[in-house]
């Protein structure tokens, strides 16, 4: 607010600086009284004040001491110039800058010799232009749609299998094989068993990368055929449109270990690509590579909301107009020895290592932790037009989210669930959606003893009052997959709009005390015309986000 302060006197005096020149015959007088005298008279004038003024008064500010034909009106003297000296103190913009009344030196005291016989060059100025706020046009909200998606999960591969062994109820939940964890207390997780790149990575590839990156490229990749984007179609697709935005929890934990030790022998014998494909964005670069992709290309690591987090990016940058074509989603393999005693060590996985597929149990009384997954999940978004213009096969229409922070503790959630309640109402909100349309849940409930009730008791905060709501969680069934958890949900919940089958909740046997069953879908599919499905994620930090979908209309 102190602008209007500054500009006046500045513009005031230019003003009589100008005019100095051009009246030189009107100011003759005064230069002759003022002027006129000896150098060492001059360099004794007293500065004026705001109330004073005479033919002989130097700048009020402090900045210029030339003498001036052409004084200010008693209006500047009485308001203005006072405004602005009581904001910035007697000296004016002296004191503002932190200078002082000093000598002038010979190349001062000649200009002010030039400003006296007239010699100064007059300066045109214009009253400043008001500056008047126009109102951005509306434009229509470009719509964001789900057209391709593609998995690599504990329970297969390929999208449709792997929909179909959720909704029978399969687990893909076994004793690790990859490496010996005789001595770990957990033996147990949601290990992908038989995985193969060919014909989606190159081999010389394959052989280097870490499995988090090779999840991610396949995933993408039949995300793009499930698409139809076929190699001609990608041909004519403006590339700099196309983005990649995939997030890692983990990143590449076995090649960052590798590297680790061959240092223990010596650095020579250390994995030239072990910084590059170890870090979190590493998998998205690579993808983009590949497909010439040029558009916003980068990760997102939100431990395990790391995939909502990316999604919604995405579409952002869709809805924005900076793209019109994003990969997006979420990769992580983490079941290896240093990534399984992590977890043990924080004492969050389950022991059940006798009956793996009843270890993952969300909700049920006799839950004693999560479960460990890998994987990846990845969604084609398009722009409607964009889709619709190309013929795509439109799933699902992604219409918003939101994020929080608990801002409580590293692991816990928070214990009043303000934080979940809060990304829940605010991505509703923002997507324009009423609680009484969302009849369908996928929630993160990963099988641990406060995460499940926190995110139970806050969604009955919600959607208490809608009898059609009914709630699953995908990790009982395939574990917990970190990083991939957001995006392979997200698949399900997309799944259950094209199918309108949701997939039941395994062996929740004795729920939870104040759970109840009725809004838990049962251990058997059930048939639901999905008007509006909600997918929850949340990671260590106290990350929270709710991504929600519905069918496109």
């Amino acid at each position: 607010m102190a602008a209007p302060a500054v500009a006046s006197p500045l513009c005031t005096w230019l003003v009589a600086a100008c005019m100095s020149v051009s009246c030189e015959a009107d100011g003759a007088a005064k230069r002759s009284t003022s002027c006129g005298l000896s150098r060492r008279r001059r360099r004794r004038l007293p500065v004026s004040k705001c109330g004073g003024g005479g033919a002989g008064s130097a700048s009020s500010f402090g900045l210029v001491t030339s003498c001036l034909a052409f004084e200010p009106c008693g209006e500047f003297y009485s308001s203005r110039a006072a405004s602005s000296l009581g904001f910035f103190g007697e000296n004016g913009f002296a004191s503002l800058f932190g200078s002082r009344s000093r000598p002038m030196n010979r190349r001062q005291r000649r200009l002010n010799r030039a400003s006296g016989s007239g010699e100064v060059m007059a300066v045109a100025l214009q009253a400043a232009p008001e500056f008047v706020t126009k109102k951005k046009p509306v434009t229509k909200q470009r719509r964001v749609v789900v057209t391709g998606m593609g998995v690599v999960t504990p329970l297969g591969h390929d999208l449709d299998t792997f929909y179909n062994n959720l909704l029978e109820g399969a687990s893909g939940i076994s004793e690790i094989e990859a490496f010996d964890c005789s001595q770990f207390p957990t033996r147990i997780a949601g290990e992908i068993k038989s995985f193969s790149t060919d014909g989606w990575v190159a081999p010389k590839l394959s052989k280097r990368m870490d499995k988090f990156m090779l999840y991610m490229l396949t995933a993408g990749k039949k995300a793009l055929a499930d698409g139809g984007i076929t190699e001609d179609l990608m041909n004519e697709l403006d590339k700099t449109r196309c983005g990649v935005l995939i997030g890692s929890a983990m990143g590449g934990m076995k090649v960052f270990n590798d590297a680790i030790e061959a240092l223990r022998i010596s650095y020579r014998k250390m994995n030239p690509f072990c910084v590059p494909f170890a870090t979190t964005n590493m998998g998205s670069a690579m993808l983009a590579m590949d497909l010439g992709w040029m558009g916003p290309n980068y990760s997102i690591s939100t431990a395990c909301a790391t995939s909502n987090f990316c999604i919604m990016n995405a579409a952002n940058h869709i809805i924005r107009g900076e793209a019109d074509v994003m990969l997006c989603g979420g990769s992580d393999a983490a079941i290896i020895p240093i990534g399984l005693g992590g977890f043990v060590a924080c004492r969050a996985l389950s022991q059940r290592n006798n009956d793996p597929t009843k270890a993952s149990r969300p909700w049920d009384m006799c839950r004693d932790g999560f479960v460990m997954g890998e994987g990846a999940g990845v969604l084609l978004l398009e722009e409607l037009e964009h889709a619709k213009e190309r013929g795509a096969n439109i799933y699902a229409e992604f219409l918003g989210g939101s994020f929080s922070c608990d801002a409580h503790h590293i692991t816990e959630p928070r214990p009043d669930g303000v934080g979940i309640i809060m990304c829940i109402e605010n991505a509703l909100s923002r997507a324009g959606v009423s609680k009484e349309d969302v009849n369908y849940i996928n929630a993160h409930a990963t099988s641990t003893m406060a995460g499940d009730m926190m995110e139970y008791q806050a969604l009955i905060h919600c959607f208490g009052q809608n009898g059609e709501l009914r709630v699953n969680s995908t990790k009982s069934m395939i574990g917990h997959l970190l990083g991939a958890a957001g995006a392979v949900e997200a698949v399900a919940a997309v799944q259950a709009i094209r199918t309108g089958w949701v997939h039941p909740n395994v062996n929740l046997e004795s729920p939870d005390d104040g759970v109840d069953t009725s809004v838990l879908v049962g251990p058997r599919k059930e048939r639901v015309d999905v008007k509006v499905a909600l997918s929850n994620s949340f990671g260590f930090g106290g990350h929270n986000s709710s991504i929600l979908f519905a069918p496109y209309k």
